[in-house]
């Protein structure tokens, strides 16, 4: 029999772990490349042969997703698999049809194809947008376990943006780890503030062989999600963050509508910035979609940690997918420059170079503000230039990360802080107690 001949759209993470999953040792399919796609210097690498398996000796070219019909044409593939996140549901069907005019079929992997089952019990926190307060939630979650006298550990989403095949598993327990593992921004923002905490973090590429290494010290694995991806294990407990900033938008992109259609316990995050018919509308959509989820209201606290803005001139550094693909024109840093007393928001657009300028350009409605974006050496290095260059008094950073002792600034650095408290409807501890009482029995079989 010919084998079936597959190409895998993706962003660097859920296009390995699918194929991982689904294609790796299958001998009646080849994966003839994947394409890449949101993230800046992933593609023309390639998906190592360690990694890909037997029938793969020169590994999986890696390439980018505007050749998809030249890859069609040139390597008659069968079916194109999209896999990636974060992107509206009318994104989807555009690559649907790129692919249906090629000839190839079109798939999406779905949940019971995709997610692997766990020895131990997993609570996995997703969301139905990018930046909606997955990471503050999933935090607070980890210090239930803490409390409960029991060890979380944490899995990340993949963020592999340097040697795949170094980067299998990686297991982070202290800052030195981050260094080793030649860690991003992006990467530092989603682990340092669990390992703050005392929790170990687990992330990489191949998600079978971390679950396997990350269930030997954990009694609760949280499954920390990216974008608005649905999770790689099958959790006990799935809860979804969802962001009334946003409002329509957890029916209108891939795949958070899947998170919210799936949730077991929705977060309604940020109740104190949403306008109340907002609100409204996002309650709505919950009650006429998932009506037997738990719901949770909640605030995103917000502290200064440095010192006082109050009539300062700042320069505000934001979470940089949040505001690209996640489609924010501000976060947390434009919302305490205001709240806090700023005396103006310095624009940097004028001082910004390199890929930094790039970015600014490609989304003109951003509000005065820097994007933490930091994919490599050279753009962290354009990054401190721009925020150097920019005149300032002082820099507002409302990353997760204490981006003032990565890069050399010549300005004093101001942490935003935000943490998760609860305002209304089931609580946290309510909704993981019972998770918690079975990672205390002997044994756990997962659903």
């Amino acid at each position: 029999m010919t084998a079936r001949r597959v190409v895998i759209m993706g962003a660097a993470g859920r296009d390995f772990h699918d194929f991982n999953v689904v294609y790796r040792g299958d001998p009646e399919t080849r994966v003839v490349a994947f394409t890449a796609t949101q993230i800046p210097g992933i593609a023309g690498r390639r998906y190592p042969a360690a990694l890909a398996g037997r029938g793969y000796p020169d590994g999986i070219p890696i390439v980018p997703e505007e050749e998809l019909e030249r890859l069609i044409h040139e390597e008659a593939v069968d079916e194109v698999v999209f896999a990636y996140s974060d992107v509206p549901h009318e994104t989807v069907m555009h690559a649907a049809s790129r692919a249906l005019a090629g000839g190839a079929d079109f798939r999406l992997l779905g949940p019971r194809a995709t997610m692997l089952a766990s020895r131990r019990p997993v609570i996995s926190v997703c969301a139905v947008r990018t930046g909606a307060g997955k990471s503050q939630t999933t935090r607070r979650v980890a210090a239930l376990v803490h409390e409960a006298g029991l060890t979380p550990v944490v899995v990340r989403h993949p963020m592999p943006y340097g040697d795949l095949a170094a980067q299998a598993v990686q297991r982070f327990a202290t800052r030195d780890d981050l260094v080793r593992h030649h860690t991003t921004i992006e990467e530092r923002e989603e682990y340092e503030p669990h390992l703050e905490a005392g929790t170990v973090v687990y992330a990489g590429v191949d998600y079978g062989t971390i679950l396997a290494q990350a269930e030997r010290e954990a009694d609760v694995v949280l499954w920390d999600g990216g974008n608005n991806d649905f999770p790689f294990y099958r959790p006990d407990l799935a809860i979804v963050v969802v962001d009334p900033l946003r409002p329509g938008h957890e029916l209108t992109h891939h795949p958070g509508e899947t998170n919210l259609r799936m949730a077991d316990a929705i977060v309604i995050n940020k109740i104190d910035s949403a306008d109340p018919a907002d609100l409204d509308a996002v309650r709505a959509t919950i009650a006429a979609v998932n009506p037997t989820a738990l719901v949770l209201e909640a605030r995103s606290a917000l502290r200064l940690d440095g010192g006082d803005i109050a009539g300062r001139r700042v320069v505000v550094v934001e979470d940089g997918p949040t505001l690209t693909h996640g489609g924010m024109t501000f976060g947390a840093g434009v919302v305490a420059a205001r709240r806090f007393g700023a005396a103006e928001l310095v624009d940097p657009r004028p001082y910004a170079v390199g890929s930094i300028a790039a970015v600014l350009a490609r989304y003109p409605a951003l509000e005065p503000l820097v994007p933490a974006m930091g994919y490599g050496e050279e753009q962290i290095a354009e990054l401190q230039s721009t925020l150097n260059a920019t005149p300032a008094d002082l820099v507002l950073v409302a990353t997760p990360i204490d981006l003032g002792a990565l890069l050399h600034l010549d300005k004093p650095v101001i942490r935003v802080r935000y943490d998760l408290e609860e305002a209304g409807g089931v609580s946290l501890a309510e909704m993981v107690a019972p998770i918690l009482e079975r990672a205390r029995r002997p044994a756990h079989t997962a659903r």
